[in-house]
């Protein structure tokens, strides 16, 4: 277990993901929620990292007020001593060295993860782990495969049943026409300046505050939208085009990157990537409804 074991400590983290939503002007029952939690957190009479270890997330989730996602990240907070989406909100995210921290899993292979599948959380490598994406890279061979899964499930809290089978990667997937809508909305009020900035702590050694940030939400589904400040992105100077859009349902986060297209049939068209046959059903059908319109 990492060193971030006090109650007191938990709940401190939490609490600081709960005030900088609300000053990033998130959703204030997802605040609350937050705040919420850490204060459970504090009152337990037992460590919080005592029912992770012993009963993974599902012993943190029968706390009250605690759902999948906050067990998830208490979880993660307590095994690998790191919150990502506090790193995130603070502007401190380096997912190659989360991936890296997988045994196994290196510096160098952790970059091609990365830049290779955007692959920036553990939920991600796990998805990627089952639906065969990480077996197709070079190096990742059977053997190493099933350890990074092993050390996945523990580290991620997973209690597996017999006869489990892993979620399909299109479960609970968002439709194009919601992601491209908050695509917009983002890049909207970006260009407006109705967003706080926060200050990226990679590639930016001045410590400007230049990444836009928006937490919007669609039903059931919290979103927090950023420019991407990955390394393929400044290489190739889409720092204001690459969007990465984070979103939670409450089962769990996930999510993908919204760029604009310069290969036919999508020529400066967004698209999500990953979602190219979606991008083309979605944008066949709205040029059929226009051309239907009087």
């Amino acid at each position: 277990m990492a060193n971030i074991t006090q109650n007191q400590d938990i709940a401190r983290r939490l609490r600081e993901v709960a005030q900088l939503l609300e000053d990033q002007g998130a959703n204030r029952f997802r605040v609350r929620a937050y705040r919420a939690a850490a204060e459970t957190i504090e009152r337990l009479a037992v460590p919080a990292a005592e029912i992770a270890q012993q009963q993974g997330t599902d012993g943190l989730q029968s706390l009250p007020g605690i759902g999948v996602s906050l067990a998830r990240s208490i979880h993660t907070l307590v095994v690998t001593g790191r919150l990502p989406m506090l790193d995130r909100l603070r502007g401190r995210m380096d997912p190659v060295s989360l991936l890296a921290s997988i045994p196994g899993i290196g510096q160098a292979l952790a970059h091609r993860l990365h830049d290779e599948l955007h692959i920036e959380t553990l939920e991600q490598l796990e998805m990627a782990a089952h639906d065969g994406r990480l077996a197709d890279i070079e190096g990742v061979g059977p053997k190493k495969l099933q350890g990074i899964v092993d050390s996945l499930t523990a580290r991620l809290g997973r209690v597996r049943r017999p006869h489990q089978v892993a979620e399909p990667r299109t479960a609970r997937e968002p439709s194009v026409d919601e992601l491209l809508d908050v695509d917009r909305e983002y890049r909207e009020a970006a260009q407006a300046g109705r967003l706080q900035r926060i200050a990226p702590h990679r590639f930016n050694p001045k410590k400007e505050a230049w990444l836009p940030i928006l937490h919007t939400q669609r039903g059931a589904r919290h979103y927090t939208a950023l420019f991407s400040n990955s390394a393929l992105a400044h290489q190739f100077n889409k720092t204001r085009d690459w969007v990465i859009l984070y979103y939670d349902d409450g089962h769990g986060e996930r999510q993908c990157t919204v760029i604009t297209s310069h290969q036919t049939p999508f020529s400066g068209k967004r698209i999500v990537r990953g979602r190219e046959e979606d991008c083309a059903s979605y944008y066949q059908s709205h040029e059929a409804m226009t051309a239907e319109a009087p």
